[in-house]
């Protein structure tokens, strides 16, 4: 099993800087990934700073050599595809084939998309991130990519350089459980990031509810699919090692790859880097 820490892109980790710093006290504290919020808008956090999460990330990037990185999540309709490709390129160059990429619609979607004028309707959204992970996939091979689609066209593009991992950094997707598409369209990809309606950001979910998801997933797996499938799952755990791991563990055997360390949504350390940074130094749960 690997171990990430889970941060937002606003309030004190706005700050390339902060986001460094915390970068490198996971490595050394042993943990094994960094994961950053995607977000233009959040109304529910009014008022405090934003940071772009490619700059955070490439702050992160610089900081380390051996950590994971990526966005969690980034909302594939919110962009053009050719932008985001020649983010995630850039990033997983720079870091020597490091990053994860993971995706979903976002939200809130009133805030994250009709708020600047886009549709927000989730059917038209869903479309969009199945046409903008092809040409991403396509678009990070370095070839050329003529596309004809419903929403994104392109004529003869070649992006170089392509990302440092081929055939392209692992594509996990998320969505809330027991919604079925979301987690149907992740047993396409690389990996499973759910949240659960009965544990949001922050709640360690229920173990029964994360191996109906597993076996779901894995029962719609493609027959021909090749290599290893994550499943991420998240929560906050208590700074002992052992505690952790005994909260984790029951996770772990019901299927779930990584954990995810976050700050529970509704608390005041979500977006304060002192608490963020004790909960790292104190290390991964002990499984």
């Amino acid at each position: 099993m690997r171990f990430s820490i889970n941060i937002p892109n606003f309030g004190d980790f706005a700050d390339p800087r902060n986001v460094a710093t915390v970068a490198a006290a996971a490595e050394e504290a042993g943990w094994d990934g960094l994961f950053v919020w995607d977000h233009v808008l959040h109304r529910k956090y009014r008022g405090l700073p934003f940071g772009d999460p490619w700059m955070l990330l490439t702050a992160a990037a610089l900081a380390t050599s051996r950590l994971r990185l990526g966005p969690l999540l980034t909302p594939v309709p919110r962009y053009r595809p050719q932008q985001l490709a020649r983010q995630v390129a850039t990033l997983d160059q720079l870091s020597g084939g490091r990053v994860i990429f993971a995706a979903g619609l976002g939200g809130p979607l009133d805030d994250e998309y009709r708020s600047f004028g886009d549709s927000a309707e989730p059917p038209v959204l869903a479309e969009r991130l199945d046409e903008g992970l092809e040409l991403l996939t396509r678009f990070w091979s370095g070839e050329p990519v003529d596309h004809h689609g419903k929403h994104y066209e392109v004529r003869d593009v070649a992006l170089l350089p392509p990302t440092a991992q081929r055939p392209g950094p692992p594509v996990w997707i998320g969505g809330f459980w027991p919604r079925r598409a979301p987690m149907r369209r992740a047993a396409r990809w690389d990996g499973a990031v759910p949240l659960f309606e009965s544990a949001l950001h922050g709640h360690v979910p229920d173990a029964a509810e994360v191996r109906e998801l597993v076996d779901f997933v894995r029962a719609n797996r493609p027959a021909d699919a090749e290599g290893a499938f994550d499943f991420v799952l998240g929560g906050a755990t208590p700074p002992d090692p052992a505690k952790a791991g005994a909260l984790v563990r029951p996770l772990r055997d019901a299927g779930a790859t990584w954990w995810d360390e976050r700050q529970n949504q509704d608390g005041p350390g979500l977006y304060r880097l002192e608490p963020v940074l004790r909960r790292v130094e104190a290390g991964p749960p002990a499984v």
